[in-house]
C-alpha cells in the first residue's frame, strides 16, 4: 500500500501533505493514509535540518573536550563560555493579563523594541556556577573584558575554558590577553558542535525561564532580570554531569550527521544535564 501513495502529476507542486490532503488527491480515505503512514513509522509534518562537520582536527577536539569533562586536570576549573547576542528589551503595548481558573496567560501580539544586549556567560562545570555580565555590543573587544572578569572570579587557579570557533574567540586582542595570562587555556569544539558547549543548555534555561515572556521597557530592566536570573541560579546551582566518553560520542556522530535542534543533539549524544 505504502508504494500506491503516490500524488498524481497534477498535485506534485504541493510540498506539505496532510492525511486528508493526501487522501482527497488519491481518492481514498484520510483513514487508509493514516494507518499506512503508521506502519511504516512515516511522520511527514516533521522535519528537521542536519549538518555535517567538515573540521579537520573533529576527533581530536571532541577528545580534548570530553576529556576535561569526565577527567578535569588536577585543582584546575573547567568553565564552558559563550555570549548570545541581540537579546531584545521588548516591552508590550498592554500590561500582560495573568493566568486564572480557566483561563490562559495572555499578552498582545505587538510590543516596544528598545534595544538589544549580549550576554557573555562562563559555567562552571564541576558545580553548575555561572558567571555572567551583560554587553552593548558585541566586538572582539569584550571578550578579553569577560576573561578578566573569569579570571578575577578564580583567583590563582587553572582555568580550562570550553568556547565554539566563532572568528572573535580567535581575535589577535584575544590571543594577547591570553599571552599575559597563561593559567587560561582556551579549548575549541568543532566545528557546527555547539552542542559540547555545556553553557548552551543554560542559555536554554535562561531563555525558557527568564526571558521568552518577560516585558521590559529597557536594555538596562532586561539586563537587571538577566543578574537576578543569574543570581537566583548560583544559589540552586547543581554540577553538569557528562555522560558518555569520546569514544561513544564519535561513533555516534559516524554513524548520522548533526541533526535536529541543539537540545536533542545534547541528548542523543549524551551530554550533562544540572543534577
Amino acid at each position: 500500500m505504502a508504494s500506491t501513495l503516490t500524488p498524481p502529476p497534477e498535485h506534485l507542486g504541493i510540498t506539505h501533505w496532510s492525511s486528508r490532503l493526501l487522501a482527497d488527491a488519491l481518492g481514498i480515505s484520510h483513514n487508509t493514509v493514516a494507518r499506512v503512514w503508521r506502519e511504516h513509522d512515516l511522520k511527514p509534518w516533521r522535519t528537521e535540518t542536519f549538518k555535517f562537520s567538515t573540521d579537520p582536527q573533529l576527533e581530536a577536539k571532541v577528545r580534548d573536550v570530553v576529556g576535561l569533562y569526565l577527567d578535569p586536570p588536577d585543582k584546575a576549573v573547567v568553565l564552558c563560555l559563550d555570549e548570545t547576542s541581540q537579546i531584545q528589551a521588548l516591552e508590550r503595548t498592554q500590561p500582560i493579563r495573568p493566568l486564572g481558573p480557566g483561563r490562559p496567560e495572555r499578552h498582545t501580539h505587538d510590543d516596544i523594541r528598545h534595544g538589544t544586549t549580549t550576554l557573555f556567560a562562563a559555567l562552571e562545570v564541576a558545580t553548575g556556577r555561572v558567571t555572567d555580565q551583560c554587553y552593548r555590543r558585541h566586538r572582539h573587544g569584550e571578550l578579553p573584558a569577560f576573561l578578566k572578569l573569569v579570571a578575577q572570579a578564580y583567583p590563582r587557579r587553572e582555568l580550562h575554558v570550553v568556547v565554539d570557533n566563532y572568528a572573535t574567540h580567535k581575535h589577535p586582542k584575544v590571543q594577547a590577553w591570553l599571552a599575559h595570562h597563561p593559567r587560561v587555556q582556551l579549548h575549541f569544539t568543532p566545528t557546527y558542535a555547539s552542542w559540547l558547549n555545556l553553557v548552551e543548555t543554560f542559555f536554554a534555561i535562561a531563555t525558557r525561564q527568564a526571558l521568552r515572556r518577560g516585558d521590559f521597557s529597557s536594555v538596562a530592566e532586561l539586563a537587571a532580570a538577566i543578574g537576578r536570573f543569574v543570581d537566583a541560579w548560583n544559589q540552586r546551582c547543581q554540577p553538569f554531569r557528562w555522560v558518555k566518553d569520546a569514544d561513544q560520542i564519535l561513533a555516534s556522530l559516524k554513524r548520522q550527521p548533526f541533526s535536529g535542534t541543539d537540545h536533542q543533539q545534547r541528548h542523543r549524544h549524551g551530554t550533562a544535564t544540572p543534577g
